[in-house]
């Protein structure tokens, strides 16, 4: 599941950038940057379409006669459905330095191949060795798109727009999610769902998700260039023509102007912060060492880091992802019978995921971070406590007992909705915001991983906890929504709206009030005046007309 954020401080000064109205308003005006968001946010597409695409595939028939091994044994099973996990965590490592080096647009391009190459293996696996491999790639190229897809967005779209677009990207997971499950339930019937059930049934549907990996490859094709990424690879030109065709405004347009001056700014800012801390021509792991081990050795930052891991585990361990991946093993068995009421009642838990998901997009900076995460947590702590009673006291009944069956369904729904408007997009949002900007990538990547881990270890162990302790696996994720909330209530502040100088009083550090005087310097050595009553930067517009650049069609 995925990140959205886009905050920051304006290295400009307190005047925000803006080129139109935000929410929905925005969005519409700006056609071309909604339809790159949504081309770049099919990387999330795809892996909600995997969450959801495999827990109909390990229910159909046609799949357990050529794979029996993995339909009979849960160890097995939590094997295959994990190392999908595991090969993001190494994803989301790896694709850092890649889109440092190669640029943002290329390294999603790098990942849909080795998603292709995957997805191949996958639907055409033939043995169970073939079926893992295919599944750790894919993972790899799924880790690989959740760290750099909303990287890209939020440096692409406009500051106005900025966290819509990049919440995009949840959405389109919520979405994958709900398409998988009503695919799964439509191809179920090729062949039948019983003993003749054709192999297509299931390998249609790991099929399919190679389209949409294609339609973003082909697009990655005409996708900008990210104008910080080009900055900061020296080539101030080009970024000025991707900013201006993004923007759709003339080259002396004051915002432009401002905009350019944040990204410079921004680049002085990071190349002077290391310069401080390592000295001149540092060796380069030397500075990625010691950037990861100041997030738990420095104090201020230990605190942030452990919160924002936290969140991940706890997030994993309320049992969302053991819902989506086991759905239909779970509605058969608290008593409902047949694949079509199966992969029909976990369709609606794709379908709820999604419409809930769309609240938190357009409001979750009006409720705030801490209110919704409470919210959350009793509306999930009281779904959980419902469904595991239910099972306790009607596990071996279910069948003389259908309106209990159904009642459990119901509040798994109900469970699905409060996780989709609270945790499920702020577990990525706070860690975006709550660190200071020169160590911001490193520590939103520590938690990415956490999260993958966490969702790993969840994934391979749920086979077994529900074989084994049966109803107690759900007192054992409501453990953890009551956890969620007086954690929460106790522990985590509330961090929207709030600067970054607040951010480090808030936490105890004054790496923000150092960042902030530097930006101040900054901006006094380029010369930048004060902006005039008609918004224009004089010498800043000085500085960009002698780059002689071409003229650029916008």
């Amino acid at each position: 599941m995925v990140a959205a954020g886009g905050g920051g401080v304006s290295l400009v000064g307190t005047q925000e950038i803006s080129y139109g109205p935000s929410g929905y308003k925005g969005i519409i005006k700006e056609p071309r940057v909604f339809g790159l968001a949504c081309f770049a946010s099919l990387g999330g597409l795809l892996f909600g379409y995997d969450q959801g695409v495999m827990a109909g595939v390990l229910v159909m028939s046609d799949f357990a006669k050529r794979f029996p091994d993995v339909a009979n044994n849960a160890s097995l099973q939590g094997w295959v459905v994990s190392i999908m996990t595991l090969g993001a965590m190494i994803g989301a490592f790896i694709n850092g330095p890649v889109s440092d080096k190669f640029s943002r647009r290329w390294s999603i391009l790098y990942a849909n191949l080795v998603y292709l190459v995957g997805s191949v293996l996958q639907f055409a696996a033939v043995h169970v060795a073939m079926l893992f491999l295919g599944r750790f790639i894919f993972g790899l190229a799924i880790g690989m798109l959740a760290m750099v897809v909303p990287l890209y967005l939020s440096e692409v779209v406009p500051p106005n727009v900025r966290g819509a677009m990049v919440a995009l990207q949840q959405l389109s997971i919520t979405l994958g999610i709900m398409v998988s499950f009503w695919l799964d339930y439509g191809t179920q019937y090729i062949g039948g769902t019983g003993a003749n059930q054709s192999q297509a049934a299931w390998r249609i549907p790991l099929a399919l998700q190679c389209i949409p990996s294609i339609i973003l490859t082909l697009g990655t094709f005409i996708f900008p260039y990210s104008p910080r990424w080009l900055v900061n690879q020296g080539r101030e030109e080009e970024a000025l023509r991707s900013l201006l065709r993004l923007r759709r405004v003339p080259e002396t347009d004051p915002r432009i102007m401002m905009e350019m001056l944040e990204i410079r700014a921004a680049k002085l800012l990071d190349e002077e912060t290391k310069a401080e801390t390592f000295g001149d021509n540092p060796h380069h792991l030397r500075i990625i060492v010691k950037e990861y081990t100041s997030l738990f050795t420095v104090p201020h930052l230990r605190k942030r880091t452990f919160i924002s891991c936290l969140l991940q585990i706890i997030q994993q361990f309320t049992g969302i992802n053991a819902i989506i991946y086991y759905a239909p093993q779970f509605f058969e068995q608290i008593g409902l019978s047949g694949n079509s009421v199966n992969l029909l009642a976990t369709g609606v838990v794709g379908i709820v995921f999604f419409f809930c998901t769309i609240p938190a997009v357009l409001y979750i900076d009006r409720w705030g971070r801490r209110k919704t995460l409470i919210a959350g947590a009793i509306g999930m702590t009281i779904a959980q406590l419902v469904v595991a009673t239910l099972w306790a006291v009607y596990k071996d009944s279910f069948s003389q007992h259908k309106g209990a069956g159904w009642a459990a369904c119901v509040f798994v729904w109900v469970y699905i909705g409060m996780f989709a408007f609270s945790i499920a997009c702020i577990n990525w949002i706070i860690p975006s915001e709550i660190f200071p900007p020169a160590i911001r990538g490193k520590a939103v990547g520590v938690a990415i991983s956490t999260n993958y881990l966490s969702n790993f270890i969840v994934a391979i162990s749920l086979p077994k906890m529900l074989k084994t302790i049966k109803f107690g696996t759900f007192y054992f994720f409501l453990a953890f929504c009551i956890i969620l909330g007086v954690w929460t209530y106790f522990c985590v502040p509330e961090t929207n709206g709030i600067p970054i100088e607040e951010m480090d009083k808030l936490f105890g550090g004054n790496s923000g009030a150092r960042d902030m005087q530097r930006i101040h310097d900054i901006r006094a050595r380029l010369g930048i005046n004060e902006i005039s009553e008609n918004g224009f930067m004089e010498k800043e517009i000085e500085s960009i007309e002698k780059m002689h650049i071409d003229k650029v069609e916008v």
